[in-house]
């Protein structure tokens, strides 16, 4: 991993590594839709002034023109706010797109809580499950900068639609090096070992999921942590071994609860092997406006809250069921 590519901000890593990634592939193409500058594109603009193409305030369009450029051989990656891309340009990922199975990365930005003070509007707390919904569509969601570089170049290299979520501003630097973060479309990372109970986190979530485990740890609590960056196609294997030798699951995830990850997660346990579940994320209500980090305070999405979730769903997962209260069924004699 080139580690020059990394910056703070996951939107300025996405367009290096894109850049990048065009150097040894010149199918790649980006489009943009007037934000190019917020969405990080003019990183690879800098580079690739010649493949770079400016659609304007025009999201559905782009997605047409990047389904067309993609039937002539190109490999086009086209970026908006997440709240374009995924809302307003849905019908045409979902036609266009995901329906002729064309090889077009669409990378909404500005995901989740990120774009606080952007109020409700700009908020993008529905878009997993929108994607989720289309066949052929992969969903990519990473939790730092090293891994958007990882994310994006494997994506370069993946064949068929992607939709990867970037959330707006600067993020902590979680993963040490290329070494610590082995990204693989599919696979869940495997932060911290326990058998106690997992956490299953993505995106912005995942490092303070980590830092949840933490304060857990200190009371003998110990938490698995999983980094489930690719929400579909899920890590059933993942999943599966979790409920089985933890016996407990929480998800973490910022964004609707309803259609997202906790989702995901939810069907494979039910299917497979049920145990005590909690979703963390936003209710099933539009998201209020205010700064980012008091969001993220008021949704439960910040270590001691999510740490609080886990010892909730522990009692839980503790305490004997309790029969007695189970409603009495009268017999049903056959008929002769």
């Amino acid at each position: 991993m080139n580690m020059d590519l990394i910056d703070p901000t996951l939107t300025k890593t996405f367009g290096r590594a894109l850049a990048e990634a065009a150097r040894t592939d010149d199918r790649i193409v980006a489009l943009a839709a007037d934000v190019g500058n917020s969405t990080g594109l003019w990183e690879f603009k800098k580079i690739f002034p010649a493949r770079f193409f400016e659609i304007g305030v025009a999201e559905q369009n782009m997605m047409g023109i990047a389904a067309g450029m993609a039937t002539c051989g190109f490999r086009p990656f086209v970026s908006s706010f997440g709240c374009f891309a995924a809302l307003r340009a849905c019908e045409q990922i979902r036609t266009d797109i995901c329906y002729g199975n064309q090889d077009v990365k669409v990378v909404g930005t500005h995901a989740g809580l990120s774009f606080g003070p952007g109020g409700t509007t700009h908020h993008v707390t529905e878009d997993i499950a929108v994607m989720r919904s289309f066949a052929n569509m992969t969903i990519l969601v990473p939790a730092d900068s090293l891994a958007t570089a990882m994310t994006v170049l494997a994506a370069a290299r993946h064949k068929g639609p992607c939709y990867i979520r970037l959330p707006r501003g600067p993020r902590p630097h979680f993963y040490g090096d290329g070494e610590a973060c082995q990204f693989e479309i599919g696979r869940a990372q495997e932060l911290r070992s326990g058998n106690d109970v997992t956490i299953i986190a993505c995106g912005m979530p995942v490092v303070e999921s980590v830092h949840a485990a933490a304060i857990l740890g200190k009371d003998g609590i110990h938490a698995r942590v999983l980094d489930m960056s690719t929400v579909k196609p899920v890590d059933k294997d993942a999943i599966i071994r979790a409920a089985t030798e933890t016996g407990a699951i929480v998800t973490v995830e910022e964004h609707n609860i309803m259609g997202g990850l906790g989702d995901a997660v939810a069907s494979v346990v039910v299917e497979n092997c049920p145990v005590p579940m909690k979703m963390v994320g936003i209710p099933d209500i539009f998201s209020t406006i205010g700064p980012s980090e008091q969001l993220y305070e008021l949704y439960g999405l910040t270590a001691a809250p999510i740490a609080a979730t886990v010892r909730q769903l522990l009692a839980k997962k503790n305490k004997p069921a309790d029969i007695s209260r189970l409603p009495a069924f009268p017999s049903v004699r056959p008929q002769h």
